[in-house]
């Protein structure tokens, strides 16, 4: 039988595990463009997607298997509107992703890019099998989440049957997470009157998108997810725009977000739609600014550009 450790022993091989856990890790050496690739991103926050886009070739160039280089040119193709060349950079940042964490990412990078085309089957393609390895993994807060992100994407494409199914899988998958806290069921319940509303409001169903409205406002006024406030003004204004209250959603939508590109480009459609074309033009060129490559970008910069003339 193994001899019982000393107290000291059992002491000093704590520490010395303690002092390894602490020690840090050695930096990974610098890979062949990676300086391209930060330079590359700065130009992308200057607003400068052509630069940017030739820095992440040149890193290619240097490292054709970079997952960075392949994820941030994918990104900047998609704000110039190359959707097939930006595909076949994601691909393959799939391809070569270090973890599995980075796979993730490229999948759901690849899904955006078909919502900037509004195609919800392409990014379902991507997504639906995302949502599944969480669902299987017992994550199913990351479940319901990756099921809402594509909900959205359906629903701004047009499909309202598909967007109200991703919708329903999210809210039943949610909150089952495990010793649920009630402010994260009370998140969910949010979600889930603020996506019935939205789609009430695209099926002109005005009485019922309220009545979601205030359900939602009613979870809100207990208190329990404050950050959520923000997300009600631009409920508000979008159930108003889809009723064909311009000025209310003007109204509303103003009290929102307004880094969010998706609220400005509603913003704008809004204004146009009351016959005030410079300030319709005015939001859709901070809406063009952003450079989300998420829901909310890929709805608003492909229509501002189009509205623009570019």
């Amino acid at each position: 039988m193994m001899k019982t450790l000393s107290t000291l022993s059992i002491a000093l091989l704590l520490a010395s595990s303690v002092a390894h856990a602490q020690a840090p890790a050695p930096a990974a050496a610098p890979g062949p463009g990676d300086d391209l690739v930060k330079q590359g991103q700065q130009k992308v926050r200057e607003g400068q997607h052509e630069e940017a886009l030739a820095l992440y070739r040149k890193a290619l160039e240097a490292a054709p298997e970079s997952f960075a280089a392949n994820m941030q040119a994918g990104v900047v193709l998609d704000l110039l509107g190359q959707y097939g060349d930006a595909r076949r950079h994601f691909e393959k940042a799939i391809a070569v992703a270090p973890t599995p964490q980075n796979r993730v990412a490229a999948s759901r990078a690849m899904a955006m890019s078909y919502a900037f085309e509004r195609n919800c089957a392409g990014a379902a393609t991507y997504e639906a099998p995302l949502h599944e390895q969480y669902l299987k993994a017992g994550d199913f807060f990351m479940a319901g989440e990756i099921a809402n992100e594509l909900a959205r994407v359906c629903l701004e494409s047009g499909d309202l049957e598909a967007a109200e199914k991703w919708y329903r899988t999210g809210y039943d998958v949610g909150p089952r997470e495990p010793n649920i806290k009630p402010e994260r069921k009370d998140l969910w319940d949010f979600r889930w009157e603020h996506a019935q509303a939205r789609l009430a409001a695209r099926r002109g169903n005005a009485a019922e998108a309220k009545t979601h409205v205030e359900a939602a406002r009613a979870i809100l006024n207990k208190g329990t997810n404050a950050e959520q406030a923000q997300f009600l003004p631009y409920l508000v204004g979008y159930v108003a725009f889809y009723g064909g209250d311009y000025r209310g959603a003007v109204a509303e939508l103003q009290k929102g977000n307004l880094n969010d590109p998706f609220i400005l480009a509603l913003i704008a459609q809004a204004y146009e739609k009351l016959g005030d074309q410079a300030k319709a033009t005015e939001f859709y060129k901070k809406a063009l600014a952003s450079n989300a490559h998420n829901p909310t970008g890929a709805y608003a910069r492909p229509l501002a550009a189009s509205k623009l003339g570019g």
